[in-house]
């Protein structure tokens, strides 16, 4: 009886996978904090507390302007998950924008009109009853839960046929922009339930409580801030976890991925909800802080702002588009009153610039001055050397 040799089997280290990296690193955190403690603490106590014609003293102007703001950064957060990140280029971001501010509308219309009274401008239009899509917006609960859903709903289905149908490119960009001016004739329309021309406004209380207040408008100041900041920190770690690895090979090389056995479909879907969402709790939160949503929100115009706001701030790098919103917003404020009629050419202007010369936006133009100049410094010394190499030679 013969025994079988025994077999040796080559054993294999284990494969040691890199750590994963932190959320943020110390500077990171130093900075987040600091925001952190400016929104809730700094911020109200120099509008609440230090007394009107001091130096340091945060006027309600500027309250709300920041308010303001930190709603528009949250939208173009939204546009780099999927622009910067995913390769999708969208034109109609507005309606995600406008659908929750409306949404919160309809809710401080029927606070405004009083428990069981219409709205005014229904009373004006002789109406008798509440439209179907009105029946939760006396609740709050459900208020807050629709601002993330009616979004949600209509990027869902809207998505799902448009990338099953592999729509890409400037033709996505295109029935994006087609989307929102469609929305924006049917809001206009009185017979649907949404104030028409107007809108919504001549908003009152939340909750109970006074919108027209200085602690109310420092409490909306705060609110936007700590969303901007949690929506920060959500992209941040959507964009460094496995999802994120696989939204950016999307963006790189769609077609590699299909072939690494990805697919595509439910990436972008899912990341096209989750900005729209985004985009709806901005709306919500900037309605009260300016008193006012009507179709004018949904404009093309409206929406090509908002990708022009990630593209100068820099695409790619969550907190480009954050200064991209701030920079160009806060010119857009200033030159307004200065030179209203100036302000579409300027920004143009910008948006060409960045274009040709910063295609990495504010937040890589240092970079960029610094590689120009070693740049300049390597050719000049290239060009310093020639002459003995020629003489040598």
């Amino acid at each position: 009886m013969t025994t079988a040799p025994p077999v040796f089997r080559a054993t294999m280290p284990p494969t040691a996978l890199p750590a994963p990296e932190p959320l943020l690193g110390a500077r990171g955190w130093a900075v987040f904090l600091a925001a952190l403690i400016v929104v809730c603490a700094v911020a109200p106590a120099l509008n609440l507390w230090v007394p009107e014609g001091h130096p340091l003293h945060l006027s309600d102007y500027l309250v709300g302007l920041l308010g303001k703001l930190m709603c528009y950064a949250i939208v173009a957060l939204a546009i780099d998950l999927i622009w910067g990140y995913t390769g999708i280029l969208s034109l109609g971001h507005g309606l995600f924008f406008a659908l929750g501010g409306y949404v919160m509308g309809m809710h401080l219309m029927r606070e405004a009109a009083g428990p069981g009274a219409l709205p005014a401008f229904m009373g004006f239009l002789d109406w008798k009853q509440l439209p179907w899509h009105w029946a939760l917006s006396g609740s709050f609960t459900a208020t807050v839960l629709l601002v993330f859903l009616v979004p949600g709903v209509i990027a869902g289905v809207f998505g799902y046929f448009a990338f099953r149908s592999r729509i890409k490119g400037v033709y996505f960009s295109i029935i994006t922009q087609a989307l929102t001016y469609a929305a924006m004739l049917l809001f206009f329309r009185n017979e649907t339930g949404f104030g028409g021309n107007n809108g919504f406004t001549g908003f009152k209380s939340i909750l109970g409580f006074s919108l027209n207040t200085p602690s109310m408008h420092v409490l909306l100041f705060a609110l936007s801030g700590l969303a901007l900041l949690g929506c920060f920190l959500f992209s941040r770690w959507l964009i460094r976890s496995k999802y994120g690895r696989v939204l950016q090979a999307v963006r790189d090389a769609e077609s590699r991925t299909m072939f690494c056995g990805y697919n595509p479909l439910p990436y972008k879907l899912s990341v096209w909800v989750i900005s729209a969402m985004m985009c709806g709790l901005a709306g919500a939160l900037y309605v009260p802080q300016v008193g006012i949503i009507n179709p004018g929100e949904m404009s093309v115009g409206n929406s090509i702002e908002m990708a022009v706001w990630t593209a100068v701030g820099g695409r790619a790098s969550l907190v480009g588009p954050i200064i991209g919103a701030f920079a160009v917003n806060g010119g857009k404020s200033w030159l307004t009153v200065a030179a209203p009629e100036s302000w579409l050419y300027v920004l143009g202007a910008l948006f060409i610039v960045v274009t040709l010369f910063m295609p990495g936006g504010l937040i890589r133009l240092p970079q960029q001055i610094r590689d120009w100049r070693a740049g300049r410094r390597a050719q000049s010394a290239a060009l310093k050397s020639t002459p003995v190499k020629e003489a040598l030679a």
